[in-house]
C-alpha cells in the first residue's frame, strides 16, 4: 500500500475550511500524465490549495508520493447499462485501497450501480480494509441524507446537477447553493459537508463556506485551461 499521511482527525483537520483542487485529466486532453497533474497540483498548492482530488490509481500513487497535502482518490470507469462511473464497483474500490489515500470517494446516487454490490456493501468492505475516510459523492438532499445514516465520512455535492434526479437544479456557472444549505441543515452537525461541482468564481466558492460548506473542491475553473481558454474565446467572438 501507499505511504500513509495522516489520521483521520489530522485529515478533517487540514481540509477544514479550505480550498481542495480537483486535478484531473484523461486522454486526449494535454496532461493526462502523472508527471503533469503532479506539476498541476503543485501549482494549486502553492496558491493554497489544502488538498487535491485525482482519478485513477497511477495517478492517486503517484501525487501521494510527492505531496504532503491530502489526497482525495477517484476511480472512474465507465461500465454498459449503468450511469455510475465515479469508483463503481468493488475492482475499482480495491484498487484504491492499495493506493492508500487519506479519502476515497465514491458515487453514492440512488441510481442502478454496475457489478453484484450496492453501496452499503461497498462501504463495509472499504470499512474492514482500512481507516479511510469515505467520501459519498451525491447529487440531491435524500441522497446525502441516505449516505449520512449509512455512516459516510464526508459528503460532497459532487454530482448535483448531472442525474436525473437532480437536472433541474442544473446552472452552467452556478452551484447548487440550495442543496448545500439544505444538506448542511440536515447533516452537517453529523457529517461534514464539502461543496462541489461548478464553481467558477472566488466569491461562490467563498458563499458556500457562509452556507456551512466545511470546505470547498474546485476542479474545472482552476486545472482545465482549455476550458478557461474557450470562455475567453467564445465571448470575444460576440464582440
Amino acid at each position: 500500500m501507499g505511504k500513509k499521511l495522516f489520521d483521520k482527525q489530522t485529515v478533517l483537520e487540514r481540509l477544514s475550511g479550505g480550498l481542495i483542487v480537483s486535478c484531473q485529466s484523461e486522454p486526449p486532453e494535454p496532461f493526462a500524465r502523472p508527471s503533469l497533474l503532479l506539476a498541476m497540483a503543485r501549482a494549486a498548492i502553492m496558491g493554497g490549495a489544502v488538498g487535491i482530488r485525482t482519478n485513477l490509481p497511477k495517478n492517486v500513487a503517484y501525487l501521494l508520493k510527492h505531496l504532503s497535502v491530502p489526497v482525495i482518490g477517484i476511480y472512474k470507469k465507465r461500465y454498459p447499462n449503468s450511469e455510475v462511473f465515479i469508483t463503481p464497483t468493488l475492482n475499482e474500490l480495491r484498487a484504491l485501497l492499495k493506493t492508500n489515500p487519506p479519502v476515497i470517494a465514491l458515487d453514492a446516487t440512488n441510481r442502478k450501480r454496475p457489478g453484484r454490490l450496492q453501496l452499503k456493501e461497498l462501504l463495509e468492505f472499504a470499512r474492514t480494509q482500512s481507516e479511510h475516510l469515505l467520501m459519498a459523492d451525491i447529487s440531491t438532499l435524500a441522497e446525502g441524507v441516505a449516505a449520512a445514516e449509512m455512516g459516510f465520512d464526508l459528503i460532497s455535492t459532487t454530482l448535483a446537477g448531472y442525474t436525473q434526479q437532480s437536472k433541474h437544479s442544473f446552472k452552467p456557472f452556478e452551484p447548487d447553493f440550495n442543496l448545500i444549505s439544505e444538506l448542511v441543515k440536515e447533516v452537517g452537525t453529523k457529517v461534514p459537508v464539502i461543496a462541489e461541482g461548478r464553481i467558477w468564481q472566488p466569491e461562490q466558492a467563498q458563499k458556500c463556506l457562509e452556507l456551512g460548506a466545511f470546505a470547498v473542491v474546485v476542479g474545472t475553473a482552476i486545472t482545465r485551461p482549455w476550458v478557461i481558454t474557450s470562455r475567453f474565446a467564445e465571448a470575444l467572438k460576440k464582440v
